[in-house]
């Protein structure tokens, strides 16, 4: 049934297209529209990933544009919905505004056109959209100029990984991959296989917040929460992630790709969950804590642990987007992201910090919630390929316990009854089921579903025993217990560095930016004094040159033509005087006339 994916795809397109063309008109129905549109895609999702649809129509001459569900691609299209709708739900409670609930759909349209793309200009055209409303979703409170900054902070870290995918765009074309198609990108000719790779390594781990670009996800921090639970956990920060599982059979085509983006996926995560464990800001411990987790999904891609990745993926979705919405709550109930301020917060908000605490210890890998399993498939993986990315993956795992064990230590401290405001039905509804299914999904890591959910995407890899499994949820149990029991002793302090995400926008501002924008003046500069210069002083040139053929050439031209026709009119006047009309007058003048022609014969005959 290839019309369902059209409707899977259109649906939340024109509904997001069209609620953002009416404004401010459609205020007062945005909520309720946002919603059912989200549940018909969740249906429609849902449809399309039990019929696999495919469609593909032609685009160019020989590159067709093409749309498929696969086994991959159904797990994470009814991801992206499911997420989807309890994000909508949760901001129907809050955020009324067209423009808002318009960008969320048009995102969610073009996340769901990035999992079912088959080629790279499908790819692209997805990519680009969905940077774009990622650029107008963290700078949606526009009129501040923080998350208006931070916006532009997070769209050109991004668009400067992005220009890797054009750069694989065209290296795929050179190469003589067919269509462009992404399962054509391994037969690419010559060196061109590698170049795809690198461009398609570079666009990936730049939109997953990898190190080093990882510095953007902290500013995107300053959209709304409901922007961060969808987009920096089911949606933008995992395409990266999930591009790189598509391409998994490019990486390991090319021997050096997989181990580029195994080391950086693992160093990722043991980096930025250290960064997590100092930050003071609720969201960015958030923040940093996302870039680690997917730092396991780019592990997975590295050694070719695809099923174990995408599990990782659709258990940190169901996580971290309950978190953020948590975070959300707690930041509309008490007007702060504060650490420091939401002392005891789950203490006066205990339904808030019951599913928190779910949510945060599914994060941690504690057993036997949804991460636990994941992420210990991710490292078995990660052994079978080498012993040091274990041994890296284990520490990171050790880290996330860490900062989940300082966040709840916070949170449950007692803390002294404050004024709060009441949260609606809306806002809570969506998190219990996200609890839950940060607890449960960890099922489909049982040796039954799990060789099922192998088949679903198509790849065998060596399953958990239970020996990795008690060691990574023991090492999980201890970060957080450690860290727990620390920060209640002591002080909220941080190390500087950990705490500034390692100085990294600071560095790609003065190493980057700066000279960017420098060489840019100096380009602009050049182009004005030089270039343009050289234009005005040609026309300038030729002007003058102009005025002087006018002023010598054409003046004396015109002179000499005015000096003819001025003798030519004496002339005239001079020969019109014998002309009287008196006959003797005539004889006379020819009488004069046959002297004068006598006299010069004789002086002819005489000389």
């Amino acid at each position: 049934m290839p019309v369902i994916l059209w409707f899977l795809v259109a649906v939340p397109l024109v509904a997001g297209a069209s609620l953002l063309v009416a404004g401010h008109a459609a205020d007062r129905v945005a909520a309720l529209l946002g919603v059912t549109v989200a549940a018909v895609t969740g249906v429609l999702a849902i449809v399309a990933a039990v019929t696999r649809p495919a469609v593909s129509v032609p685009l160019l001459a020989g590159m067709p544009a093409g749309l498929a569900v696969d086994g991959l691609s159904a797990v994470l299209v009814v991801t992206v919905a499911a997420v989807l709708i309890a994000v909508l739900v949760f901001a129907a409670g809050e955020f009324g505004s067209a423009r808002f609930h318009g960008l969320m759909l048009v995102f969610a349209a073009a996340m769901l056109v990035t999992v079912t793309a088959r080629d790279l200009v499908v790819l692209l055209m997805a990519w680009e959209v969905m940077g774009a409303c990622s650029y107008a979703l963290i700078g949606f409170h526009w009129r501040e100029r923080r998350p208006a900054v931070s916006g532009a902070v997070a769209f050109l870290t991004t668009r400067a990984a992005d220009l890797g995918m054009y750069f694989a765009a065209g290296a795929a074309l050179a190469g003589g991959v067919g269509g462009l198609s992404l399962a054509g990108l391994p037969g690419a000719a010559g060196g061109w296989r590698d170049a795809i790779a690198a461009g398609l390594v570079l666009a990936a781990v730049g939109k997953s917040a990898q190190l080093p670009f990882s510095f953007w996800l902290s500013r995107a921090m300053d959209g709304p929460s409901p922007v961060s639970a969808l987009l920096h956990s089911a949606t933008m920060v995992a395409a990266g992630a999930y591009l790189l599982l598509r391409i998994e059979p490019l990486l390991a085509a090319t021997g050096w790709a997989a181990t580029v983006v195994a080391w950086a996926g693992a160093i990722t995560a043991l980096a930025l969950g250290a960064v997590a464990v100092a930050q003071r800001d609720l969201k960015q411990v958030l923040a940093a804590s996302t870039c680690s987790q997917i730092g396991f999904m780019v592990l997975a891609a590295g050694v070719s642990g695809v099923a174990a990745g995408t599990g990782q993926l659709v258990a940190h979705a169901a996580t971290k987007s309950l978190l953020f919405l948590v975070a959300g709550a707690w930041l509309i109930a008490l007007d702060t992201r504060d650490l420091e301020r939401l002392r005891g917060a789950a203490r006066r908000f205990p339904f808030l910090g019951t599913v928190f605490t779910i949510g945060a210890l599914a994060l941690a890998g504690v057993p036997p919630l949804s991460i636990w399993v994941t992420k210990d498939a991710v490292l078995t993986a990660a052994l079978a390929d080498s012993p040091a990315l274990y041994a890296v993956g284990l520490a990171a795992a050790l880290v996330s316990g860490a900062y989940v064990g300082r966040v709840l230590a916070i949170l449950w401290l007692p803390a002294e009854p404050g004024p709060g405001r009441p949260l609606s039905a809306l806002l809570l509804g969506p998190l219990p089921v996200l609890a839950a299914a940060a607890a449960l999904l960890g099922l489909g890591g049982l040796p039954g579903p799990r060789r099922s959910f192998e088949g679903l995407v198509g790849s065998a890899e060596p399953a958990s025993g239970w020996a990795e499994l008690l060691v990574s949820g023991v090492i999980a149990i201890a970060g957080v217990l450690a860290a727990a029991a620390w920060t209640r002793s002591r002080s909220l302090a941080g190390t500087a560095v950990l705490a500034g995400w390692f100085g990294l926008e600071g560095f790609a501002r003065r190493f980057v930016a700066v000279p960017a924008l420098r060489f840019g003046t100096a380009l602009a500069r050049f182009d004005d004094r030089v270039v343009d210069g050289g234009v005005r002083a040609a026309a300038a040139t030729g002007a003058a040159l102009g005025r002087l053929a006018d002023t010598r050439i054409e003046w004396s031209v015109d002179g000499v033509v005015r000096g003819v026709a001025r003798a030519t009119a004496a002339l005239g006047r001079l020969a019109s005087r014998p002309q009287t009309g008196r006959l003797h007058q005539y004889y006379a003048q020819a009488a004069v006339g046959l002297g004068v022609l006598a006299i010069l014969l004789i002086i002819l005959n005489v000389r």
